[in-house]
C-alpha cells in the first residue's frame, strides 16, 4: 500500500512517545514492501523563507519536514495560530506529493493522522486524494485535564478532536481505555474503532538482570513534566520511603512545563537533595540510569498507554506503576509489577517499599514483564494490525460540502461531586 502519514512529531523532533510511536510505525510498514511518506514538521520557530522544506529517505521512509507557515506564531503564546500556520504547510506539501518532483507524481492509498494538531492538513489531503483517512487517537484535552475544558482553548482543542474523530474512517487507540474515553467523548457511531497497542523494539533495550546493592535505593521517573504524570505524588511519596529505606533518591528525566512547580514540591516536602532533575536524556544516557536503578516509578494520574513502563521492563527495571489508563492494562499488580490507584501517595509508597523491601520478587516480576513483551508487543505485529485497519477503512459517502452527516454531542458535565 501506499501510506501517507501525518504527524506533527517525527525524529529528530520527538515531544513525547508519539513520535517515537510514528517512527518506528513507519519503518516497519517500508520493511514489510509499503510504500510510506510521513508528513512531518521542521523543530518550532525555523524559517519556511530562509529554509524550505527539508525532505529526505531514511529507513525506506521518505520523510517530508516543514517549516510553519507563517513563522510569526509562538506555540505557547499561540497554540492554535502556531497548529494552522503548521497545517498550511502540510497540506501545500502533501498536495505537492502528487505533482511531478518530490515523489514523481506520487498518491496514497490512505492517509494517517496521528492526533489532533494535524487534523486539518490530514482531513484536507484524505479529501484531496479521495482516499480513506485513519487516524490514531494518542490522547485527549478532557483526559489530560480530569474532565475539565472549561478553558477557550481547551475547548477548541477538544472542538477539533471531536472533528478528527468524525471525519475520520477508522479510528485507532492505543488501549482499551483510550478506546472507552474516545466513544465517551466523541460518539463516533459509525467510525470502525480498534486497538492496537504501542510497540517496542526490546533490541533496543538490553535486559540487565538486577544485583544485590549495598549503595541508598535509586528511584527513577521518565517522561513529560507535566501535572497528569503524577510526578509531584512520587514526590510527595519519598520523604515516607525514606524512612523505610534510608537515603532513597528519586531521578526525573524529563521536560515540561511544571518543572519550577515540581522543584518548589521538593523543597516543601524536604527533600530537595534527594530529587535530581537531568532532564531530557538521548537513548545511551537513559540506558545507563535505568541499568542503575532500582525500581521505575510511573505515577500517571493519567495515561493513554504508558511507553516508558515497556522500555524499563525490556531492560529488566522493576515497575512501580500508577493503574491509569494504560498502565493498568500493562501492568498485572504483583506479576508484572507493584501498582496503585492514580493520586493514592500512601499507594505509591506501599508498592515502591514492596519492591526495595524483596529485591528478588521484584527482579522475578521484571522477568514476567520482559516475557509479556516479546509476546504481545512487537513491532511487527503492530504494522501488520495497522495494515488492516487501512485495508478495511472506506471512505464515507460525503455530503455536498465534503463532510460526513454527523451530529455534534456535547461534552459531558463533570459532577462535582465526584471530586
Amino acid at each position: 500500500m501506499k501510506i501517507l502519514m501525518v504527524s506533527w512529531e517525527y525524529p529528530p523532533v520527538v515531544v513525547g512517545g508519539l513520535g517515537r510511536h510514528v517512527h518506528h510505525l513507519a519503518t516497519e510498514l517500508a520493511a514489510a514492501g509499503h510504500e510510506v511518506v510521513v508528513l512531518a514538521r521542521r523543530p518550532m520557530g525555523t524559517d519556511a523563507s530562509t529554509h524550505p522544506t527539508h525532505t529526505y529517505i531514511e529507513d525506506r521512509v521518505l520523510v517530508v519536514a516543514v517549516a510553519e507557515d507563517p513563522p510569526a506564531f509562538d506555540f505557547g503564546a499561540d497554540m492554535l495560530a502556531w497548529t494552522l500556520a503548521m497545517g498550511h504547510a502540510m497540506v501545500r506539501a502533501g498536495i505537492a506529493l502528487s505533482k511531478p518532483g518530490i515523489a514523481e507524481g506520487w498518491t496514497p492509498d490512505v492517509v494517517h493522522a496521528h492526533d489532533w494538531l494535524v487534523a486539518h492538513p490530514a482531513i484536507a489531503l484524505a479529501e484531496y486524494f479521495d482516499v480513506p483517512l485513519v487516524s490514531t487517537i494518542h490522547a485527549t484535552e478532557a483526559g489530560r485535564h480530569s474532565g475539565w475544558v472549561s478553558g477557550r482553548v481547551n475547548r477548541q482543542v477538544h472542538s477539533v478532536e471531536w472533528w478528527l474523530a468524525n471525519e475520520s474512517d477508522a479510528l485507532i487507540t492505543c488501549s482499551a481505555s483510550m478506546q472507552d474515553e474516545v466513544e465517551r467523548l466523541y460518539h463516533p457511531e459509525r467510525v470502525p474503532l480498534r486497538v492496537i497497542r504501542n510497540g517496542i523494539d526490546v533490541g533496543a533495550w538490553p535486559f540487565r538482570a538486577r544485583m544485590p546493592r549495598s549503595d541508598p535505593p535509586r528511584l527513577l521517573y521518565v517522561g513529560r513534566l507535566e501535572y497528569e504524570k503524577g510526578v509531584q505524588d512520587a514526590i510527595a511519596a519519598l520523604p515516607r520511603i525514606r524512612r523505610a529505606h534510608p537515603g532513597t533518591t528519586l531521578t526525573v528525566a524529563g521536560v515540561g512545563t511544571q518543572f519550577e512547580w515540581l522543584r518548589e514540591r521538593a523543597r516543601v516536602h524536604r527533600v530537595a537533595r534527594a530529587v535530581n532533575f537531568v532532564g531530557r536524556l538521548d537513548h545511551e544516557d537513559l540506558l545507563g540510569w535505568l541499568h542503575g536503578a532500582d525500581a521505575v516509578v510511573l505515577p500517571s494520574r493519567y495515561e493513554p498507554f504508558g511507553i516508558v513502563a515497556l522500555e524499563a521492563a525490556a531492560a529488566g527495571i522493576p515497575l512501580v506503576t500508577s493503574n491509569a489508563g494504560g498502565l493498568g492494562e500493562l501492568v498485572v499488580d504483583g506479576v508484572t509489577g507493584a501498582s496503585f490507584e492514580p493520586a493514592d501517595v500512601s499507594g505509591l509508597v506501599e508498592a515502591a517499599c514492596a519492591v526495595l523491601d524483596d529485591p528478588a520478587a521484584a527482579q522475578e516480576r521484571a522477568f514476567a514483564a520482559r516475557e509479556r513483551l516479546t509476546a504481545d508487543f512487537a513491532w511487527d505485529v503492530v504494522a501488520a494490525e495497522t495494515i488492516l485497519v487501512y485495508q478495511a477503512a472506506k471512505r464515507r459517502v460525503r455530503n455536498p460540502m465534503g463532510r460526513p452527516v454527523v451530529v455534534e454531542r456535547p461534552l459531558p458535565e463533570r459532577d462535582p461531586k465526584s471530586e
